[in-house]
């Protein structure tokens, strides 16, 4: 359900007022997909935003039982380079929502989400061929859909940013998910990360594509970057960059001898070190990994998070924070604004932006009774146990 704008505007001049330069700017405004919007601009940089989302119920191909709550926020950054995207609707019974995170800029980003082009949603929509093929559940079918239509927006991208004439070295990373009613399917290039709520325990069900750490995805990055010729100091690809895939970033696949040129001059490296460079591949690549998940009964909800929040947070301690939210009042978009609180005052570094989709399978009020039942009776039971013992004990001593 979509805040009313005091909320939103208690919420951001309140909570978040800490965060915000003394030159801020507050507007609010609605739009034709009756969502609501707060947006906060400072003077120095983009703007913070938090976003409700209150879709017609009307809407016949709308997923049933799913609420939406979802916020964008700079933080501490000089720059806002995370967009989200929401679309309750429209791909045959299937929602779509994504997570952009940008670096180097934020004209990737623009690109791929509906502040401009709105690129990989159009790609996704087309490939899957108006969400048909996600109906069908044919796995197969949606992971080769997905990966053209990453494809296809990351070489759109990346002629857009040769065109513009001007030395622009923008990326982002996206993941996308896709909600049905008894099924999410995922597609994940980057940092952000997924995690599901099920009974209460947290799943992750994305890895971070970074080349450093020991775990089997950083590896087989790691493992590709050295093989199409690039090197990786301190986590990071030739130096630079501590994320593999990702949209655009143009000197890692059509301007590599360029970047490498570039470093001479810069001092980074030398001649001779780069003569014995064979650069044979994408240092950088928009291959997205896709994942099917079945949504049970005991699946709750689903935080889609750009890593300005899971730096700073595990996935265990987010679905805690967002059950209790859940459980006091049953709002997602305020659980969403008070979890992006969570992580500033955890202080973040980065960008944080935040989508839970409430699957609509979980009565958070008799969920709060069966805690506070169980809890009564655990109570109940740890007496019981008492007063026997006592009992034994009492006996014991009369026998001596």
């Amino acid at each position: 359900m979509a805040l009313s704008s005091s909320h939103i505007q208690r919420f951001l001049l309140g909570n978040l007022h800490g965060s915000f330069s003394s030159t801020s700017k507050h507007y609010y405004h609605h739009n034709h997909r009756n969502t609501f919007a707060a947006v906060t601009c400072t003077s120095r940089s983009r703007c913070y935003s938090a976003i409700a989302i209150d879709a017609p119920s009307s809407l016949a191909d709308e997923v049933p039982g799913v609420r939406w709550g979802s916020i964008a926020l700079q933080g501490i950054r000089e720059e806002m380079e995370d967009d989200i995207i929401v679309r309750p609707n429209g791909l045959d019974g299937f929602s779509f929502a994504a997570v952009f995170d940008g670096h180097g800029g934020f004209s990737s980003v623009e690109f791929l989400s509906a502040n401009y082009r709105d690129e990989l949603y159009k790609e996704c929509l087309e490939a899957l061929q108006g969400g048909f093929l996600l109906v069908e559940k044919d796995f197969n079918a949606i992971k080769e859909a997905l990966e053209e239509a990453f494809a296809k927006a990351d070489a759109k991208l990346l002629k857009w940013l040769e065109m513009k004439g001007e030395e622009d070295e923008s990326g982002a990373t996206a993941t996308a998910v896709f909600i049905g009613d008894d099924t999410l399917l995922i597609s994940h290039i980057g940092d952000s990360s997924v995690v599901l709520s099920r009974a209460g325990k947290a799943e992750m069900l994305t890895s971070p594509h970074r080349p450093y750490g020991s775990n089997k995805a950083s590896l087989q990055e790691i493992k590709r970057i050295r093989e199409a010729g690039g090197w990786i100091v301190n986590g990071r690809i030739c130096g630079d960059i501590a994320v593999s895939r990702a949209f655009g970033d143009v000197r890692y696949k059509t301007k590599k001898n360029e970047m490498l040129q570039k470093g001479v001059q810069e001092g980074r490296w030398s001649q001779k070190f780069i003569s014995r460079v064979r650069l044979n591949n994408d240092l950088v690549v928009a291959y997205p990994d896709i994942y099917q998940v079945n949504l049970d009964s005991d699946t709750e909800f689903i935080v889609l998070a750009s890593d300005g929040l899971w730096d700073y947070m595990s996935s265990s301690d987010a679905v805690s924070f967002v059950r209790e939210q859940l459980q006091k009042h049953g709002n997602i978009q305020l659980a969403c604004e008070a979890l992006a609180q969570a992580a500033l005052d955890r202080r973040t570094q980065d960008n944080v932006s935040i989508i839970i989709a409430d699957l609509g399978k979980t009565d958070w009020q008799n969920v709060s009774l069966q805690q506070q039942n169980m809890v009564f009776e655990l109570a109940q039971a740890l007496a019981t146990i008492a007063i026997v013992s006592i009992g034994i004990w009492f006996s014991s001593q009369l026998s001596l």
